[in-house]
């Protein structure tokens, strides 16, 4: 094997809850290799699954973790974030609008010129025409009321859309901890 074929760059590490659940779908939860073997040395997790690659010190050898469970449980939070990725993560990357999927932003119900706050209730996704149409009238103005009415969501809700998205690669050794939901449409 050469040298440039032994850099383990792309050898990332599932990571999983120590209920053996990923801590994260969207994006999936996953550490880099150096990640993986520094918390194996400062024993925060247990290695589930290892690819057939090794790193090597004069003095040490191990193979690169696949799959990682933390030695301790993290209690996910009940409710996310609120950011612009997790509002297109909730209404599934799709406008409220008209369900096209492109070229997506978000847009406030009651528009900010009118005293609508950036908030999860306020928020949805929208296409750059169908914003641009609404402009900063009321949805019930224009006849443009979202299919989705904003909401906030929980943590769950969002892994389960998550899940609705899966990455475009997948390690064999993950599958078993992964739960892709292939008979819902996005």
């Amino acid at each position: 094997m050469d040298a440039h074929t032994a850099i383990p760059d792309s050898f990332p590490a599932l990571v999983l809850n120590a209920d053996f659940r990923p801590l994260s779908y969207y994006p999936l939860s996953l550490w880099s290799w150096q990640e993986s073997v520094k918390a194996v040395f400062l024993d925060r997790v247990n290695i589930v699954s290892e690819y057939d690659r090794f790193v090597r010190s004069p003095s040490f050898e191990i193979r690169l973790p696949s799959v990682v469970s933390l030695k301790t449980y993290v209690k996910p939070a009940l409710y996310p974030a609120f950011t612009r990725f997790n509002v297109f993560l909730r209404d599934r990357f799709t406008c409220q609008y008209c369900g096209c999927k492109d070229d997506l932003t978000f847009d406030h119900l009651i528009p900010r010129s009118r005293g609508g706050q950036t908030r999860w209730d306020n928020v949805t996704t929208a296409c750059a025409p169908c914003n641009l149409e609404k402009g900063g009238a009321m949805p019930e103005e224009v006849g443009m009321l979202p299919k989705l009415f904003p909401y906030r969501p929980t943590v769950f809700e969002l892994h389960r859309n998550g899940r609705l998205f899966p990455p475009n690669y997948l390690h064999e050794s993950w599958l078993d901890y992964l739960y892709w939901d292939t008979e819902l449409e996005p």
